[in-house]
């Protein structure tokens, strides 16, 4: 079995054209795939039956997730959904919805997707890098769980405005299905999502990022740092290389260079372990003058012994970083209550969810 939202338009196209159909019926049937939302062929009512049936009969198929448990924030702002996939395999997605600006600005809704089950990265502060490596998701299985939430948003008159590649696993370690996704997505006669709108989030794979850096894609990139230094980085990233600072600060430059693409560090601030005013001058030292920016997390709850900092700690470290010269802001917090925060996905709490249909 085949699944179409696996398809590239000009792949859908060939695949027509090959049956012996012309070429519009692709864009029927990518029109209906995007917009429609469609749980099997015979749905595409525009297509003649025996297309419909040449499609089935040939092992073609349309595979949409299937929502299982869902719970919602007490401010009804952030949407975890655990999601059963065709490959009957189950991950967790997040819908983070933001107020419009005040000036002009409209409701943002971003979706926070999955590339794998589980993760093989073992970040100790992480709660799905604890679960383990499990499997690799098909791009498919990455286009659904934006296409669930975008069905969900248009029942409610509202429309997918951002995608974060932050869910469970390592986008770069599933390269060539993640990008897959991004370019289905990103595609015109595809979900038709802006480039600049995507942002994909990696630990520091130096070879994912080279690679795309040659897609001649204008979508954002977040390198989780978390140390300014391989001594510690290396005791919070067990997988990272002995000198992984050096290479994800060149190779994030070296992106920023080849794309135009302003490069963000992720850093999660953890009490009494990454958060002192002096790791705070060091990291200044070394991001200063390259044109990237510093995302400040201050550590969410997970099954590690990390705890968060203060208040204080936390503006303290932004204070030293921003009169350095280092651009920085401070992570607005989605969802932490219903373990949908930064590094806080596992498919292993489904006790936890309380179903909960809006």
């Amino acid at each position: 079995m085949t699944d179409l939202y696996r398809f590239l338009p000009e792949e859908m196209e060939q695949l027509v054209i090959d049956m012996g159909y012309p070429r519009y019926r692709a864009d029927q049937i990518l029109l209906h795939l995007y917009y429609k939302f469609p749980k099997n062929i015979s749905d595409i009512k525009q297509l003649p039956k025996q297309l419909i049936n040449d499609l089935i009969e040939s092992g073609y198929t349309i595979g949409s997730a299937k929502e299982t448990h869902r719970i919602v924030s007490e401010d009804g702002d952030t949407t975890k959904l655990l999601l059963s996939l065709t490959n009957d395999k189950s991950v967790e997605t997040v819908l983070m919805q933001y107020e419009p600006s005040k000036i002009g600005g409209h409701q943002r809704s971003t979706i926070c997707v999955s590339t794998q089950i589980g993760c093989a990265m073992g970040c100790t502060f992480c709660a799905t890098g604890q679960m383990g490596f499990e499997t690799n998701l098909k791009a498919e299985h990455i286009i659904s769980q934006v296409l669930h939430f975008a069905e969900l948003l248009q029942q409610r008159g509202q429309h997918v405005t951002n995608l974060v590649f932050m869910g469970m696993g390592e986008p770069m370690a599933n390269y060539d299905e993640m990008i897959r996704a991004v370019k289905v997505l990103t595609h015109p006669r595809g979900f038709g999502l802006g480039q600049r709108h995507i942002t994909i989030s990696t630990i520091g794979i130096k070879s994912g990022i080279e690679k795309l850096a040659e897609e001649n894609l204008q979508i954002g990139l977040a390198i989780s740092l978390h140390a300014p230094n391989n001594e510690l980085r290396k005791k919070l990233v067990p997988t990272a290389t002995f000198n992984s600072v050096e290479e994800i600060i060149e190779s994030g430059y070296n992106y920023f260079k080849k794309t135009g693409r302003r490069v963000t560090f992720e850093y999660a601030l953890m009490s009494g372990i990454n958060d002192s005013p002096e790791i705070a001058r060091d990291l200044a030292k070394l991001l200063h003058g390259n044109g990237s920016h510093v995302n400040l997390i201050p550590i969410n709850p997970t099954a590690g012994d990390f705890t968060r900092p203060s208040n204080n700690r936390v503006h303290e470290f932004e204070r030293i970083l921003s009169s350095s010269g280092v651009n920085c802001t401070i992570r607005i917090e989605k969802g932490t209550e219903i373990s949908a925060a930064c590094g806080q996905l596992r498919t292993d709490v489904i006790g936890q969810f309380t179903k909960k249909i809006s």
